[in-house]
């Protein structure tokens, strides 16, 4: 009786578990969504790091947004000429031009400049660092546990000796993922035609902003004054602020900065080559 119940059973589950398969077979072939060949195609031509920087989420969305004439392959930040080139051609379109957008680490309080008013211990990464406020006694500035340098996927950025995150200007694609990883959005995306910089956001007014980091904004509007392009800089929130408009803006603003927070055309000398041999140069001075 037992052994007949068991081949019962298994005979029941066998035909259930068959009827499932063809099911499955049925509605695969009926449900499955087809695709454009060129579709397929275009996005074998991408780079495959669905990393977003032309402003859709991931290559196969791009490569449907050429088809449908919505982008042009220039827009591809992280594919460089040559894919551009080929996807161009392959479409017959004009290759079209997007300004290179790079990312810029507005914070130069490291270690040697910023307080430490406490020693963390948590998860290593900036999203837990930022809950608890991690260890600088500045609140606006950067946590220094890489967070940014672990999202970008093209070897454009490392950590300094100083706790600071550097990005590789020779190898920067654009594609934004440094900064989305920022919870104290420190980072941000712009032109390369932008030069001018206020490394700095403590919004604290400015003596107290200058006791927690020796680099720090501390309001004192002569960058405004200095600025050759009036209105181009303006204080908010005890900071200065930089309105980017069609005039371009010179060094003139950083002549008389106390702290030196703000700059004029330094990030096209940081390489990756340029930012090794300094790491290494400083291993062997320590060493």
């Amino acid at each position: 009786m037992v052994i007949e119940t068991i081949i019962v059973s298994a005979v029941s589950m066998g035909g259930i578990a068959a009827a499932l398969a063809v099911f499955l077979i049925f509605a695969d072939s009926k449900l499955k969504v087809k695709t454009d060949p060129m579709v397929d195609k275009l996005t074998d031509m991408l780079p495959g790091t669905n990393c977003g920087g032309c402003g859709v989420p991931g290559c196969s969305a791009f490569a449907e947004a050429l088809i449908k004439g919505e982008m042009s392959p220039g827009g591809c930040v992280a594919g460089g000429e040559d894919v551009v080139n080929e996807i161009a051609a392959l479409l017959g379109v004009d290759a079209g031009s997007k300004s290179r957008m790079l990312a810029v680490v507005l914070c130069k309080g490291g270690s040697a400049e910023a307080v430490q008013k406490a020693t963390y211990r948590g998860e290593v990464n900036c999203t837990a660092a930022d809950i608890s406020g991690g260890g600088k006694g500045c609140v606006y500035g950067c946590l220094g546990l890489g967070e940014c340098v672990d999202a970008c996927d093209f070897g454009a950025m490392g950590m300094d000796d100083n706790g600071l995150p550097v990005v590789f200007y020779d190898k920067c694609v654009g594609c934004g993922a440094c900064a989305k990883a920022c919870p104290r959005d420190i980072i941000e995306m712009h032109p390369e035609e932008h030069k001018l910089f206020v490394y700095c956001k403590n919004k604290d007014k400015g003596p107290k902003a200058k006791k927690v980091c020796t680099v720090a904004c501390i309001a004192c509007s002569l960058c405004a004054k200095d600025c050759e392009v009036e209105g181009a800089i303006a204080m908010q929130s005890n900071i200065a602020v930089i309105e980017y408009g069609p005039d371009p803006l010179g060094g003139d603003a950083i002549k008389r900065c106390p702290t030196k927070c703000i700059l004029f055309d330094v990030e096209k000398d940081v390489t990756k080559e340029r930012f090794e041999a300094a790491q290494k140069g400083a291993v062997l001075k320590t060493g």
